[in-house]
């Protein structure tokens, strides 16, 4: 039966393959993404794809991992359902090589083994968009975007919100947030908090039956301010601590078992802009930071800190049919390891990309990256792309682009290293990788869709290993790795207020020297999301489907899954809300031997003024 919804999931994508998940009415919007350094529109641009405001509102997203999933090519992993490690894996690429940005600032941590990005204390409350740039985006961001891209844009508050809600496992949920804004200058600020009881993180049909909770705070920043027509200011701060309790494996068997086991954390980012208009160009002077800490509660208790500075220049402009950008960045990061050491790297780049549009129908796009590491070299990388508009509605891209990550503290000095021999000499992972897609929209604006066929290659990727011999533990460059895959994606507005969603990858990733599947990606994945917009009642249904994947210690089963979320408009300022998790009550794993909530319901109020 679950093979069975999956095919069909598939099948229903094949018949509306589309670029974005951008709200509509009458007509599907143009949608544009920004996280390219120069606005492009994303019908034109290969692996790019959008989730507006309006879209995680009507689908009832809480965490930036409960929407992220309908990306297709983008595999969440979550061990544990409420606070469990939420990473994500672009095109069967390790979640190290996903370069995470929030308002531009990088907030990838350091200290963690591969670089990676922990989404399970990420709340959505204050995101206004999400831009995910799949596949190779070295030349515009360096090191980490060998994999891809996922973008955070926060939300410009103009009046008063607020929103309580409460649910399944004494779950409680509140924002508030207020600001004003107008064409000279903005400011605003908000507070959020979740809190629940959770369940327990490893599999309750394994015999395990404590609970394990949850809470998280969010609080943010933002504003913005003309100082004239040629000089302008902008900024934003965001902090977030998360408490979750784990599940470990203890003895005797060190299996995944209940444990005591806890983790805190506590993350902030920000930035700080001057724009200028001078000598015909746009200019950006820009700081960011994030600073993050992770304390770790069990038998083997831990402590990393780890903090990243980034210092931009760009200048962008215009002429004629030319579009470009071109600038200077350093970044330095610090992170601890196991030892409780402190460590650090550094690059300094210079990057440049621009588009031509040839004729009305024809454009080209084009973007080089030159990266001075501190320890590892030095790395030129480049991406380039082109779109043809075709009779008939239909739009034929393609691109191809390279990628290199420089190894993570953790891999450079060698840490959780044990070997009586001198440990190889790591290289940065480099990639490339080439994409075609088929993109159609109908003359009426109502339906739209695209298809995308791509190869991503790895080369000296970076894993743990250990020697069966001698039982010697060090890190060392696989000789390669490949994905294939196949993206279906569309959209289409149905009338009555009512328009469909649908999704679905084929991803074949291998390690190329073994010939074995790579961990945790599936093979087969989709979606569809039916949502509606009435004049009082809105929402939608989703229906999401992974076939079996490998993981560490054996194969996790396929799963479908079902989410309900509505809204009732009482006044011009209040609704109230209602959503419905895990519909059907599947029993299913994300990870394995990591339990997911059966069916959940909870309610709430949304307050606007």
């Amino acid at each position: 039966m679950k093979r069975s919804i999956l095919l069909s999931t598939a099948a229903l994508s094949a018949l509306f393959a589309a670029p974005a998940f951008a709200h509509g009415s009458d007509e599907l919007d143009e949608v544009v993404v920004t996280a390219t350094r120069i606005p492009a529109i994303v019908a034109d641009t290969p692996g790019a794809r959008v989730i507006d405001g309006v879209t995680i509102e009507k689908r009832g997203a809480v965490f930036a991992a409960d929407i992220l999933s309908d990306i297709p090519g983008l595999s969440v992993t979550r061990s544990g359902a409420f606070g469990g490690v939420a990473q994500v894996r672009m095109r069967g690429a390790t979640p190290g090589k996903t370069l995470v940005l929030v308002d531009g600032a990088p907030v990838n941590d350091p200290s963690e083994v591969n670089g990676a990005y922990d989404f399970s204390g990420f709340e959505l409350g204050d995101i206004a968009r999400i831009e995910v740039l799949s596949g190779p985006q070295s030349s515009l961001w360096g090191s980490d975007a060998i994999g891809g891209v996922i973008s955070f844009t926060t939300k410009e508050i103009d009046g008063l919100r607020a929103e309580a809600e409460a649910g399944s496992f004494d779950t409680v949920r509140g924002r508030l947030a207020a600001g004003v804004a107008n064409e000279t200058w903005a400011f605003g600020g908000y507070v959020s908090h979740f809190d629940t009881d959770g369940i327990s993180a490893a599999d309750e049909a394994d015999g395990n039956s404590e609970t394990d909770g949850f809470t998280n705070t969010t609080v943010g920043l933002k504003g913005r301010y003309a100082v004239s027509p040629t000089i302008k200011l902008d900024g934003s701060a965001r902090w977030s601590r998360s408490e979750a309790d784990l599940d470990g494996y203890p003895a005797p068997t060190y299996a995944l078992a209940d444990t005591d086991d806890s983790q805190e954390s506590e993350q902030w980012s920000g930035f700080g802009r001057l724009g200028l208009a001078a000598l015909g160009l746009n200019h950006q002077f820009s700081v960011s930071a994030s600073d993050i800490r992770r304390d770790s509660f069990s038998d083997y208790p831990s402590t990393y800190e780890a903090d990243r500075q980034v210092y931009r220049w760009q200048a962008d402009g215009a002429a004629a049919a030319l579009t470009y950008a071109f600038g200077a960045e350093r970044e330095e990061t610090e992170g601890s390891v196991s030892t409780g050491a402190k460590e650090d790297l550094g690059t300094t780049s210079v990057f440049s990309t621009a588009r031509y549009v040839l004729t009305p129908a024809f454009s080209i796009t084009g973007g080089l990256r030159f990266d001075d590491t501190d320890d590892f070299g030095s790395k030129t990388t480049g991406r380039i792309s082109a779109a043809h508009d075709l009779p008939g509605g239909f739009i034929l891209s393609g691109a191809y682009g390279t990628g290199f990550k420089a190894p993570s503290i953790s891999q450079a000095v060698c840490d959780f290293c044990f070997s009586s021999v001198p440990v190889p000499t790591l290289k940065p992972e480099t990639a490339d990788s080439v994409e075609v897609a088929l993109g159609w929209a109908s003359a009426n604006g109502r339906l739209d869709g695209r298809a995308t066929l791509y190869r991503l290659n790895i080369e000296d990727q970076i894993t743990y290993f250990t020697d069966p011999a001698s039982f010697d533990s060090y890190y060392i460059n696989i000789a390669r790795t490949r994905t294939d895959g196949f993206e279906l994606e569309g959209r289409a507005l149905l009338g009555a207020g009512f328009d469909l969603t649908l999704a679905y990858a084929w991803t074949d990733a291998e390690d190329r020297s073994t010939g074995a599947r790579l961990l945790r990606v599936p093979e087969h994945a989709g979606s569809a999301t039916l949502a509606w917009s009435g004049e009082r009642l809105s929402g939608a249904l989703t229906v999401r489907a992974e076939g079996d994947q490998d993981d560490s210690g054996g194969v996790r089963e396929s799963f479908v899954t079902a989410n309900l979320n509505a809204a009732y408009q009482l006044t011009s300022a209040v609704a109230l809300t209602a959503r419905i998790e895990n519909l059907a009550d599947e029993d299913y794993q994300q990870v394995l031997g990591y339990g997911e909530p059966g069916r959940s319901a909870y309610v709430g109020v949304r307050l606007r003024y």
